[in-house]
């Protein structure tokens, strides 16, 4: 009876470490290798995106998109990334700078509506 009781105890004293130990790190996603994303987020409305400047370190960089108004596509130029509506993609990025554009025509403004992301 106490060898069992033991073991319940080295057992429940084991689940507590594994569920301390799995925190989840807020705006970071994991990465193939264990390791983490940086996340940017990016919110469109109609003609403009809500900053004019983006940053993340260079490596793997999740992007998500929300369309508060309209809808919108980005595509990030000197990247295979291109997100359509609402979504998400990851890439991995070096180093500098690049223009993030909207590529789905929504109107007038279209043309002018871009920003600047700067991978560190």
């Amino acid at each position: 009876m106490k060898k069992a009781i033991l073991a319940l105890m080295v057992s429940m004293f084991i689940l507590l470490l594994a569920a301390c130990g799995g925190g989840d790190d807020a705006g970071a996603a994991e990465g193939d290798d264990g390791g983490s994303a940086a996340v940017v987020d990016i919110a469109a409305s109609n003609w403009q995106f809500d900053k004019e400047e983006y940053t993340a370190p260079a490596g793997e960089i999740t992007f998500n998109l929300t369309n508060e108004e309209g809808v919108h596509a980005v595509e990030i130029e000197g990247t295979d990334v291109k997100i359509e509506n609402e979504g998400s993609a990851t890439a991995t990025l070096e180093a500098g700078e690049y223009v993030i554009k909207c590529a789905l025509p929504c109107g007038e403004g279209h043309e002018d509506m871009s920003s600047t992301l700067i991978v560190e």
